[in-house]
């Protein structure tokens, strides 16, 4: 179950969808552009928060069908007070603009348009075991004469008596991957409602058949919500 949450910003928009891969297309001036396709919704709003029950705007959306019996209760009473059936994937989208949507609404592709900036949110590939190099940039022992065979150790990860321990949060090597990635401020290449599919230009996290969130970039939320204020 995803649970993003966007703070700050106006009329902030989102959805859920699912990754299809990555193509090219051109664009007007016949260059080559590299897009990622997904399939965006149909998601279905399931709550409205508002200031005064919750202390914040924000809706919630639901994404993907699931057989019912994979569901807790209290899930399930939590769809069915909102009248859809249950979805596998929830997202809170925060947005001073809640009051727009209503419980049961359907969004589809057709919530961006081409040409927004947008921010994508997913699970990134799981890399398996890799080192501190791989992992975390280190840079490594040096090549030359005079070095053991520890090039691409991590060297010392701790002091000896005091405190006597490793603490905890030590960049050491490990699993890679397989952790929530932001990649702010992509451009929407172009919506088909029809298909129901949005190209983003360039790369977003994720593997083929992955759930993203794709939501209105927030930086640029934030400044228009400082230029309103300081006009």
């Amino acid at each position: 179950m995803i649970n993003n949450t966007q703070s700050k910003g106006s009329a902030i928009k989102g959805i859920i969808g699912t990754k299809l891969g990555m193509t090219q297309v051109f664009d007007a001036n016949n260059k080559v552009v590299p897009v990622t396709v997904v399939s965006a919704g149909p998601c279905v709003v399931t709550q409205v928060r508002t200031v005064e029950k919750d202390g914040y705007q924000a809706i919630q959306l639901a994404f993907g069908a699931i057989d019912p019996r994979k569901v807790s209760k209290p899930e399930a009473g939590h769809f069915a007070k909102a009248g859809v059936t249950p979805r596998k994937d929830v997202a809170e989208l925060r947005t001073s603009n809640a009051a727009a949507y209503q419980v049961g609404q359907e969004l589809r592709a057709d919530v961006f348009a081409a040409g927004e900036i947008i921010d994508a949110s997913g699970i990134s590939l799981g890399k398996g075991s890799a080192g501190v190099m791989k992992r975390h940039n280190f840079s490594g022992f040096g090549a030359a004469h005079g070095v053991d065979r520890k090039h691409r150790t991590s060297g010392s990860i701790g002091n000896r008596t005091t405190p006597g321990r490793v603490f905890k949060g030590k960049r050491m090597m490990g699993r890679m991957g397989v952790e929530k990635v932001t990649v702010q401020n992509l451009s929407i290449h172009s919506v088909d409602p029809v298909a129901n599919t949005i190209l983003i230009k360039g790369a977003i996290p994720g593997a083929i058949g992955a759930t993203v969130f794709i939501r209105s970039a927030s930086k640029f939320a934030i400044s228009e919500t400082i230029t309103k204020a300081g006009a």
